[in-house]
């Protein structure tokens, strides 16, 4: 309820919430907007009670530890971040400033968190599910595009270890080989293209980072020009021209992040807050994509899609 604060909330107190992201403000401004949205239907008012510091790598990820450390200097209440390649930054900023992760794949094996019950650190949030059956299932999808599949293109930020093992594990079950190409920068984009279009894929997986995020419109593009299928696991991706994704709405998990931070305001600790996982996957196609490049949707997938993009 935008314009008053929810009852028993202090009032004198204007907290000041981080926001940290390696993609640039206008390509994230959706999710920004998103936790906006969430914090003010918790009864939080920009200006009134609640000041935003948010910084932008802008696809620069070697910039997110001074951005972090930034924000650790402006004294923020809680820090708001994306995927591992933020947490990792911000954790080496901060071991006391609270955290509210989004989508960070693997909290716990990657040292973010003791667990998912309890976190017992300064950082909490929402991960993603990571498990080689998951990763295999953008597989098997395209598989149902392209029967006879045997080579797909896997474009991404290889540095965060996002899906690469599961993924790597899933393609050897079915019998696919995977043609990796690395995005370490904006720069990359075209060369990591050339690279995987160079050995003959059938079909792309684009995995969910900043840099992807921040490139989701020209990998799309490009995905067309080679008249190929592609996959990855945000709906955004697929609004921009992507084929096909199957995951949640990233837009809804910021959404969700915005009640991590009103505990954490509240006096809740990070350590004791629960990390959560996306309980929504869905399914959504791009018809207007599937056209441009020639392929047929089978019926039955049609059918079990929570979305279609006309």
């Amino acid at each position: 309820m935008a314009g008053s604060v929810v009852e028993g909330q202090p009032t004198a107190k204007v907290y000041r919430v981080g926001f940290l992201l390696g993609a640039s403000e206008q390509s994230v401004a959706s999710l920004f907007g998103a936790l906006k949205e969430g914090l003010r239907d918790l009864g939080y008012v920009e200006g009134r009670n609640l000041v935003f510091e948010a910084r932008y790598a802008g696809g620069k990820m070697e910039r997110l530890p001074d951005l972090a450390a930034e924000l650790v200097r402006l004294r923020v209440d809680v820090i708001v971040t994306g995927t591992n390649f933020h947490v990792a930054a911000v954790r080496q900023a901060t071991a006391t400033i609270p955290v509210v992760m989004i989508f960070a794949e693997d909290p716990v094996g990657s040292g973010f968190i003791a667990s998912l019950s309890h976190p017992g650190g300064n950082v909490t949030g929402l991960s993603a599910e990571a498990s080689s059956e998951l990763w295999g299932k953008y597989l098997t999808l395209l598989k149902e595009i392209v029967p006879k599949l045997s080579r797909v293109g896997v474009i991404g930020q290889v540095a965060s270890k996002v899906g690469f093992a599961e993924l790597a594990t899933a393609s050897r079950k079915l019998g696919v080989a995977l043609e990796i190409a690395d995005l370490r920068s904006p720069d990359d984009l075209i060369g990591a293209f050339d690279a995987v279009v160079s050995k003959h894929v059938e079909a792309l997986l684009f995995v969910v980072g900043p840099l992807t995020y921040l490139l989701m419109q020209p990998l799309a593009e490009l995905a067309v020009k080679h008249r190929l299928p592609s996959i990855t696991n945000a709906i955004q991706y697929t609004r921009a021209g992507v084929l096909m994704s199957y995951g949640p709405n990233l837009d809804d998990l910021y959404r969700e992040a915005a009640t991590y931070v009103d505990k954490i305001l509240r006096g809740a600790k990070a350590a004791d807050l629960p990390v959560e996982q996306p309980s929504k996957y869905d399914l959504t196609i791009n018809l207007k994509t599937a056209k441009a490049i020639g392929v047929t949707i089978p019926q039955s997938m049609l059918l079990r899609a929570n979305d279609v993009i006309q």
